[in-house]
């Protein structure tokens, strides 16, 4: 991906999107729910920082954009999650390949792996991403991965860029990454944790 249509405060438009989702996520025991047009757009603004990762996580970016963008085609019948679950649920089809609210949880591990990402990069000292990097996807990809795929990632990690070649790619400086990547950590945590309730209080489980 060229360096241009990286750039242009990719972080800050990630940060911005989801603490506002976190607000509606934080509402949601007085009835609140979050939309899943909102949604799918803020994950779309995700998209380009796996991209920057490198072949590590090949898999990952193609895998994370195929499915917002079938999240981003639900938006146009389908106004909120809670709703958008319901609806497969009711067609029986919850863990069918394919199905939104499977989309839905692979969406949201994408998610979970950037904000640890971002969280290993606060706390680690030195330029390289590779430690940083590989905690994130042995955490959160890992357990629902096989051998080869594992073993793929495991290579790709060499290949990694510097955490200088990201924000430069990223068109960012470290100081204003650092605030950043610390809000998209502590908004996205309040999202991921509202999306594995309405999967857990539909006794559909989050470890498929």
């Amino acid at each position: 991906m060229a360096e241009s249509n990286v750039g242009d405060k990719t972080l800050v438009k990630i940060a911005v999107a989801f603490d506002s989702l976190a607000t509606v996520a934080a509402d949601s025991n007085n009835g609140a729910a979050v939309e899943v047009a909102p949604f799918s757009h803020a994950c779309s603004l995700v998209s380009p920082l796996f991209g920057c990762l490198g072949i590590a996580f090949k898999f990952a970016e193609m895998d994370y954009v195929a499915k917002v963008k079938d999240l981003a085609e639900a938006s146009k019948s389908i106004q909120t999650l809670p709703s958008m679950i319901d609806l497969d649920v009711q067609a029986n089809c919850v863990r069918n390949a394919g199905s939104h609210t499977r989309n839905l949880l692979k969406v949201k591990r994408g998610l979970d792996m950037v904000r640890v990402l971002f969280e290993q990069m606060l706390v680690t000292e030195g330029n390289s991403l590779r430690d940083p990097a590989s905690k994130a996807y042995e955490q959160v990809f890992a357990p629902y991965h096989g051998w080869a795929i594992r073993k793929a990632v495991s290579a790709g990690m060499y290949a990694i860029p510097t955490k200088e070649q990201l924000m430069k790619k990223l068109n960012e400086d470290e100081a204003s990454a650092k605030v950043q990547m610390q809000n998209y950590a502590t908004a996205s945590a309040v999202l991921i944790q509202y999306i594995d309730k309405l999967f857990i209080s539909r006794e559909l489980g989050i470890d498929w």
